[in-house]
């Protein structure tokens, strides 16, 4: 994970999702955790992001 990965997911973890797996089901599921709270949206986007 590079820098800008990591910074991006913490920043605005829908964004990294995306930048990781695109617009799918991960997007939506993390988008739903942003909205329900900030840190279960960037605990999911460095799942998504460190799984490949």
């Amino acid at each position: 994970m590079s820098i800008l990965t990591i910074l991006i997911s913490i920043l605005l973890p829908p964004l990294g999702v995306a930048m990781a797996k695109g617009i799918g089901k991960d997007f939506v599921i993390n988008v739903i955790l942003t909205i329900l709270g900030w840190l279960p949206g960037v605990i999911h986007a460095f799942y998504v992001n460190s799984r490949g």
